[in-house]
């Protein structure tokens, strides 16, 4: 198991009590139904499920558009239940089928798995993203390279190589994934020191330091204390107007000492 390297803190933003010890996957999707997670789509009230976006079917967690006419800017998310801190997540994905009519093209085979996140409570009614670290999951067209588990960021920033980044979306070293397999993602994620997004066991891309862009008025109202470092928060599962499935979300509690 990978430890993480930073000292356990918590959240300057973001409560972690309750978290479990360390040393055992949790299974945050149960195969079942969506206990555990709520929805909280662009332009309707927490819990509202439009067009049954998210389901669960034949044991798979899956982001569809059935139900849509069109998308019309409905960007949603997933929360999982509880905030964590210092662990390593590990998603299985694939995308399928059409992109909805309305979906922007840079919504082509995009989703994300975002972390470090703010409650959805705190969420405006038409807000399209939650602030937090993106995790951004994108699939290839069948012939051109597209990196995927690259890097975003909804209202937050991140250092790397000793340099505040302020750019929104930073490219991982990863190979492009065509068509409909499926693809292991893995998050490592160390408080506020560090996060690594892994794919096939190499790191693709590393930053330190994650933390709300001043920038952002509601991101500033975040801070608690002026404190613009996260250290920790809630995670998500992406609908951007590509249907996407994910079959397996886990969790693993890290522990703050290095081995």
């Amino acid at each position: 198991m990978a430890a993480c390297l930073a000292v356990l803190t918590v959240a300057a933003s973001f409560s972690m009590a309750g978290e479990p010890d360390t040393g055992h996957w949790i299974p945050l999707f149960n195969g079942k139904n969506l206990d555990g997670w709520t929805p909280k789509i662009q332009g309707y009230e927490l819990g509202v499920n439009f067009g049954d976006t998210f389901r669960v079917e034949d044991g798979v967690l899956k982001v569809v558009y059935d139900e849509y006419d069109t998308f019309d800017r409905r960007f949603g998310h997933l929360f999982y239940k509880q905030p964590y801190s210092h662990y390593r997540l590990r998603v299985e994905y694939r995308f399928v089928g059409e992109q909805v009519p309305g979906g922007p093209g840079w919504a082509y085979r995009n989703s994300g798995i975002m972390i470090h996140g703010e409650s959805p409570e705190t969420m405006a009614k038409d807000q399209d993203f939650p602030v937090s670290i993106e995790v951004q999951l994108l699939g290839g067209n069948g012939s051109d390279p597209r990196t995927t588990s690259n890097l975003c960021t909804p209202g937050t920033n991140v250092v790397m190589d000793g340099q505040l980044i302020i750019r929104h979306c930073i490219s991982s070293s990863s190979k492009t994934y065509h068509g409909d397999q499926w693809v292991t993602a893995e998050v490592e994620v160390c408080g506020n020191e560090a996060i690594r997004h892994i794919l096939d066991g190499k790191t693709v891309i590393e930053y330190q330091q994650p933390q709300l862009d001043d920038r952002d008025a509601h991101a500033r109202s975040l801070a608690i204390d002026g404190n613009l470092m996260l250290s920790g928060g809630t995670i998500s599962l992406q609908s951007e107007s590509h249907p996407v499935e994910f079959r397996k979300v886990e969790l693993l509690p890290l522990d703050a000492a290095a081995e």
